[in-house]
């Protein structure tokens, strides 16, 4: 029997949501069979920043690595997906909205607050400095969030991804989670080793949790 395979990457188009001000994604064909041509040829120009996507720390921080020099035993490995029940608009999470315990060292928020990745909404939830720092002192080195930011759209000090950067956080956002039954997983959500760059789109898909041994964590 194959295994369920759940992927937590929107699909990417000139529809998908992205920050107020940044670059949608925009594909130009050169050739196409369409046009007589011999084979299909085309080109992007998007904000890093897209659909399911791996902050860099030089996104948030002056002295941050870029994301070609992140590690990436970051993003691939055991994980957890746990879903926030009953928040208010806006409302950042606190480790008092999690019901569960953490077993994982990757640790997937499902706020239901960003349910439609083409249709933008700036009342999403964010991650809490508070749960953050809860997180780490348990271990977590990667979180991730089904919204486009760990800090609301309007922030301008971003003190959530201050604590990434203090931290050492990574971290996955614009995740997809909405079918997903909470639970224990393998993540694969590898970035592009694009040199110099402050971030880079995932394909975000999660295994059973048997997939990964445990003594490559």
């Amino acid at each position: 029997m194959k295994p369920k395979i759940y992927d937590l990457t929107p699909k990417i188009s000139p529809r998908l949501g992205v920050f107020p001000g940044d670059q949608p994604f925009e594909r130009k064909v050169a050739m196409s069979f369409k046009q007589g041509n011999h084979l299909e040829l085309s080109s992007m120009l998007t904000t890093l920043h897209l659909g399911a996507h791996a902050d860099a720390p030089s996104h948030y921080h002056a002295g941050g690595e870029t994301i070609e020099k992140r590690p990436l035993s970051y993003y691939l490995g055991h994980a957890q997906v746990i879903r926030i029940n009953g928040l208010k608009p806006k409302e950042r999470v606190l480790p008092k909205h999690v019901r569960v315990e953490i077993s994982c060292p990757r640790i997937l928020f499902d706020t239901q607050s960003f349910q439609n990745p083409e249709q933008w909404n700036s009342d999403f939830n964010s991650l809490s400095p508070e749960l953050l720092n809860w997180l780490a002192d348990q271990k977590v080195k990667l979180v991730g969030i089904d919204t486009p930011s760990v800090d609301p759209e309007d922030s301008k000090e971003l003190e959530s991804h201050q604590v990434l950067y203090q931290r050492n956080f990574a971290v996955l956002e614009g995740l997809y989670l909405k079918n997903v039954p909470e639970g224990l997983y393998t993540l694969i959500a590898l970035p592009l080793p694009i040199e110099d760059a402050d971030a880079s789109p995932v394909r975000a898909v999660l295994l059973p949790s048997s997939y990964f041994p445990a003594e490559l964590e």
